[in-house]
């Protein structure tokens, strides 16, 4: 197997849940070096929760995560420290700062991470506010931004640190049909140019068939994967007709 098709994300055997109340069981995908990953859906499958647990923000009641061959859900220390310098995350709100300007924003994690000369964190913030396009405006504050513009901060902040993966959740929620599909072709420009991978939650179909190299798409119903490939084979020949609805957006 070749470099660029290695599994950089294994998710194996995973179950979640609060107590009693499992959310997904035994959830099993791999995410190739390099491709753009989307986890879908309908609403309250489980999608953002299952990205919660991928980065480490929650435990799982059982299985594993590993990232780079490192497994998320068990790490500590100096171990769990390096999976987090290889990943990114920008959330759905943008999560922004809105007390400092996107130059300070950006710097944020570079100072926490990193032992480099306060010119040094300004260029390399710089640079990836000129990669999604925002230069002009490091020195805005988030609330003078439109909300296109935040989401691409809020990639710029998520790429500071060179990520391996990069985690988007619902990317391109409240954005009119332009921004959202100028936000698609920033995503597909990244991934050209920087070669990262991508892991998407969404359900915006135009986002899928447009960025999305393969899904898993999730049911709250079963708890579990009904489905996994590319998003034009699933539409046309998927053997459950539920998923052929949801790609056909049929009632």
């Amino acid at each position: 197997m070749s470099t660029e098709t290695k599994p950089v994300i294994r998710v194996k055997d995973l179950t979640i849940g609060y107590g009693d109340n499992i959310v997904l069981r035994n959830v099993d995908f791999e995410i190739l070096t390099g491709e753009i990953f989307t986890i879908l859906g309908g609403s309250g499958c489980g999608k953002s929760t299952l990205l919660k647990h991928m980065i480490g923000l929650m435990q799982p009641l059982g299985g594993s995560v590993l990232i780079d061959g490192t497994d998320i859900v068990t790490a500590q220390g100096s171990d769990r420290l390096g999976i987090l310098r290889k990943i990114g995350i920008a959330y759905q709100n943008g999560a922004l700062f809105g007390s400092m300007n996107l130059m300070e924003n950006l710097c944020l994690a570079l100072e926490e991470f990193t032992d480099l000369p306060k010119d040094a964190m300004e260029m390399i913030a710089r640079m990836k506010l000129k990669s999604v396009g925002l230069e002009s405006a490091a020195y805005k504050m988030p609330a003078e931004l439109s909300g296109g513009m935040r989401k691409r901060a809020a990639i710029a902040r998520a790429l500071s640190l060179d990520p391996k993966v990069l985690f988007l959740d619902e990317p391109s929620a409240g954005l009119d049909p332009i921004t959202s599909a100028q936000l698609d072709e920033l995503i597909l420009k990244l991934s050209h140019s920087l070669r990262i991978t991508f892991v998407i939650v969404t359900h915006e179909l135009s986002s899928i068939f447009t960025v999305a190299n393969r899904v898993v798409m999730l049911d709250k119903n079963t708890k579990t994967i009904i489905a996994t490939g590319k998003p034009a084979e699933l539409r046309d020949h998927s053997d459950n007709p539920w998923v052929r609805q949801f790609f056909n957006r049929q009632a």
